[in-house]
């Protein structure tokens, strides 16, 4: 009999300690996913994917690597529905080979971040690789007008504690996002539509294509613009973003 006390004694105890970690864990989580918007190393440079905010404000970005069929396209749209703010990030080879597209850019009012140059993965390169091709983009934007570029998305989002500290010591911050479209993938225009709005909140960062693999993404922006006004939000480009909001770090390895 006391053999059967004391093991469920311990049972119990086993119970209770996997209870708490289960709550434990999941308040984690929602905390995480609550009011924790930037990636970090430890006491170091930021990777900022959301900004929490007080007021009701969210960006839409854009990134550019290649072709020249869905820029326009989407830059008018965005004219069409009274977007002026919006960021695009682009391959500064993209750019080189574009400067019309990217001067009809900055004429819109939009801001432009950097991907690099070569539009490779930073994660899979040695650092004086990295600060080359960042030097390098860093060459073509300022040829084409664009000064003090400060905003860089590492190419595909790939990053780890190198690239954030190599961005940082050049004076960049890296930009990820809270919302993907996945809109690269054209799972169709009503996907990309729920991709976007289902989650929508305020200091969310869209991620948003306009290369020539996004087919479909001009025909969602008015629904995906419609639906962001009608629940009382305001585009805002990213350095706006930043500015009026406040980003909190998530430590990465």
């Amino acid at each position: 009999m006391r053999f059967f006390y004391a093991l469920n004694g311990r049972s119990l105890k086993k119970g209770l300690i996997i209870m708490f970690a289960a709550f434990f864990t999941a308040f984690i989580l929602y905390v995480q996913k609550t009011y924790q918007p930037a990636f970090s190393t430890p006491n170091g440079p930021k990777a900022i994917y959301k900004a929490k905010k007080s007021k009701h404000e969210i960006a839409l970005t854009f990134d550019i690597s290649w072709g020249d069929e869905n820029a326009l396209p989407i830059l008018n749209e965005l004219k069409k529905n009274g977007i002026k703010n919006a960021t695009f990030f682009l391959s500064a080879s993209w750019a080189e080979q574009h400067p019309q597209i990217v001067t009809r850019i900055k004429e819109d009012g939009h801001e432009i971040g950097s991907m690099g140059y070569n539009y490779t993965d930073y994660t899979q390169l040695e650092d004086a690789k990295i600060r080359r091709d960042l030097m390098q983009a860093e060459k073509v934007f300022d040829t084409l007008g664009i000064k003090k570029v400060t905003l860089l998305r590492p190419p595909g989002g790939n990053f780890n504690p190198k690239v954030l500290k190599i961005a940082d010591s050049l004076g960049y911050t890296v930009i990820h996002w809270s919302i993907d479209s996945k809109d690269w993938l054209n799972p169709g225009v009503n996907a990309i539509i729920n991709n976007v709005v289902r989650e929508m909140e305020a200091g969310d960062i869209i991620l948003l294509h306009a290369s020539d693999s996004a087919k479909q993404t001009v025909k969602a922006l008015p629904q995906i613009i419609q639906t962001m006004r009608q629940n009382g939000y305001r585009n805002v480009n990213i350095s706006e973003l930043i500015e009026n909001g406040e980003t909190l770090n998530k430590e990465i390895n």
